[in-house]
């Protein structure tokens, strides 16, 4: 991991702004792109291929990634939900796709209108094109509502690690586990990825995606260290929230996040105060209720600074 002893996903730009009451400028997008980058975040979800008419904020993903991408040694990731999404990805050139399939099937129907094994077969039908065009692509295999869904409630962890298999055997370069309404507890985290771990062997990468709807976040975080997991999404600010799921509320907070695994000794090749410098760039155009994060509020106690 480049000397990093965990690798964090920034996915303000997407799943942060995907939810909000307000269009954020195209400007906005990319200034905040372009910090994330100066902080040393790794990788990015930059924005989300769907339709305009769906999710408005997201109308400008061709003009947002053209921008992203001449960023090097950064990977810079879209979502996608289907096909069509996919096609326009790969044409604006990303390289990195977040192919994501729900664990409940009412979440899959309101978020895609289509059953679990539609979408499934959609995926492995991306993984063919991609596959025979010789283009290396990252695809990401990503479990929605993996510990939860606001509309059935608990999801079985049966149906998740079928699905984890089912995307494996569909071509998944990765596996994520998303906690997309914040359902999630310590002993489902570890549960859930020992079963997945344990279904997919040590050599297929797996990530989280938490959500902090009921505070539980940077537990989750810790009961997936626990478990093995290295790799984390996380958005500045707490920003975050499905439109598809009722309920569902910021993001683990990147700032809170980087601080907690520094505490653990554990390096993720981040600045800090860059990070928490992204905070202005949010303020001037997202109202201030949709900004959260203890570190923000708390400020960085002198005696807990380490030494460049």
């Amino acid at each position: 991991m480049n000397g990093r002893d965990v690798r964090i996903c920034e996915v303000g730009p997407r799943d942060g702004l995907q939810n909000l009451p307000i269009i954020v400028s195209t400007e906005t997008k990319l200034a905040l792109i372009d910090a994330l980058v100066a902080a040393g975040v790794p990788e990015i979800d930059a924005g989300s291929f769907v339709p305009a008419k769906v999710v408005p904020q997201f109308g400008d993903a061709e003009a947002v990634f053209a921008h992203a991408l001449r960023h090097t040694g950064v990977r810079i990731g879209a979502l996608v939900p289907n096909e069509k999404g996919a096609e326009r990805a790969l044409a604006a050139g990303v390289k990195n796709l977040f192919f994501v399939v729900s664990a409940s099937e009412a979440h899959n129907q309101a978020n895609v209108r289509r059953t679990v094994e539609e979408q499934v077969a959609a995926f492995r039908a991306l993984r063919k094109r991609i596959d025979a065009s010789g283009e290396r692509i990252h695809l990401v295999g990503a479990i929605a509502t993996a510990f939860g869904c606001s509309i059935s409630g608990r999801v079985p962890e049966r149906a998740v690690r079928d699905l984890a298999i089912a995307l494996a055997k569909a071509g998944a370069d990765e596996i994520g586990l998303a906690d997309t309404v914040g359902y999630g507890n310590p002993p489902l985290v570890k549960a859930i990825v020992a079963g997945v771990r344990a279904d997919l062997g040590p050599a297929m990468p797996l990530r989280l995606h938490l959500h902090d709807t009921l505070g539980l976040g940077l537990a989750n975080v810790y009961a997936g260290l626990e478990a093995g997991i290295r790799t984390f999404d996380a958005s500045v600010s707490g920003l975050g929230g499905c439109p598809f799921a009722p309920g569902a509320r910021g993001n683990v907070v990147t700032e809170d996040l980087v601080f907690m695994l520094e505490e653990l000794g554990l390096s993720t090749g981040i600045d800090l105060d860059r990070l928490l410098a992204t905070r202005a760039i949010l303020a001037a155009a997202i109202p201030a209720e949709h900004l959260t994060g203890h570190l923000h509020e708390a400020g960085i106690p002198r005696a807990l600074r380490r030494a460049a």
